[in-house]
């Protein structure tokens, strides 16, 4: 080691507390786990050097030193949705970071859409799991397995798509109505006082999150921007054939379509539409999530902005909070924290 140099700081251990509070490493165990038994001098003392030495507990090490596992499942979506195909591997990477926790992960892959494959799927899992992470169907049988699974005992977190009045423990995802609010917005200042009419293409509106997401589109839009109208939102069931035939429809019936709102998935069927159409430089489209497809839409014009989630970021949160809420530890509320990107083709990472 050159002159000047310092040793690596190393991470303070309980025997470290306990010999610079003077006390036996069991009542520093004791004090640190909060157990009683201790007296209150006693207590300030060990507090005192734990502050001293910045001791941080090894959760895993003590997950490991008493034999404690979990179980979660991930119940995600079946089908070709490209956001949702780069959440499951992200929630199996993220999978990777948290065997080194203790905790396991499994991916179930379900028909989201129907209500009662869904609600079946939470039904009949292993009662081996401590903890599930859904992608939810706002719907009473949704609800009702949720709640059954909190009933005994089993941690569940919504991912994306939320179901509020279950019995969930946490919502990982995006405040949906600002994400439709931001779309609206967006699409009123491109459109820069052009009249016509826009449209909205949802998956689903059983999903939470589509359906909070047009709410919050109309509601601006039909507030602050008057010179645009609004037709009825139409279901895709975030399918690209579906889509495509919707969009075709909607361009060869309404010659003044300003712009396409897509609030779910199906993009490469909208753009197919559009490009056939010929009107793509004329539509204003935006939509969610930043994939392949949608970034190489947006690079050639046919998009104008994605509205996107980071599927990174939610997978890890989502194993985050199971993990503490399982093991009786806090969370950070600001790093579960889910943003709303916006990205035009000047921004793209």
């Amino acid at each position: 080691m050159t002159e000047g140099a310092t040793q690596p700081a190393t991470r303070a251990t309980l025997e470290d507390v306990a010999r610079a509070a003077g006390v036996s490493l069991a009542t520093v165990d004791r004090v640190v786990n909060r157990r009683e038994g201790v007296r209150a001098k006693t207590v300030a003392r060990v507090e005192a050097a734990v502050a001293k030495l910045g001791y941080r507990a090894d959760l895993a090490a003590a997950r490991l030193a008493r034999g404690q596992t979990f179980r979660f499942a991930f119940v995600l979506p079946t089908g070709s949705n490209s956001f949702m195909t780069n959440l499951t591997e992200q929630v199996a990477r993220t999978a990777d970071w948290l065997a080194g926790h203790r905790g396991f992960i499994d991916i179930h892959h379900v028909d989201v859409f129907d209500p009662d494959v869904l609600a079946g799927a939470l039904e009949n899992l292993s009662p081996a799991y401590q903890g599930v992470a859904v992608i939810a169907l706002d719907h009473p049988r949704v609800r009702a397995a949720i709640d059954e699974l909190v009933a005994r005992g089993v941690a569940v977190v919504t991912l994306v798509s939320d179901a509020p009045s279950s019995s969930r423990v946490h919502y990982v995802g995006i405040d949906n109505p600002a994400a439709g609010r931001t779309a609206a917005t967006l699409m009123g200042r491109f459109l820069a006082g052009r009249e016509g009419t826009v449209a909205v293409i949802a998956g689903s509106l059983s999903l939470r999150d589509h359906t909070e997401r047009q709410f919050g589109f109309h509601q601006i839009l039909s507030s602050e921007y008057a010179n645009l109208s609004a037709l009825p939102v139409i279901e895709g069931r975030d399918d690209s054939n579906r889509t495509r035939e919707l969009t075709a429809a909607l361009l060869a019936r309404h010659a003044d379509l300003r712009g396409i709102y897509c609030c779910g998935a199906g993009n490469r069927g909208i753009a197919d539409a559009l490009e056939a159409s010929g009107r793509a430089r004329e539509v204003v489209w935006i939509t969610h999530e930043l994939t392949e497809h949608t970034r190489r839409f947006l690079v050639r014009g046919t998009l104008d902005a994605i509205i996107n989630q980071d599927a990174g970021h939610e997978a890890r949160s989502a194993a985050r909070v199971l993990l503490a809420h399982c093991s009786g530890e806090p969370i950070s509320p600001d790093q579960e924290r889910i943003r709303i990107d916006i990205f035009l083709r000047d921004n793209l990472p």
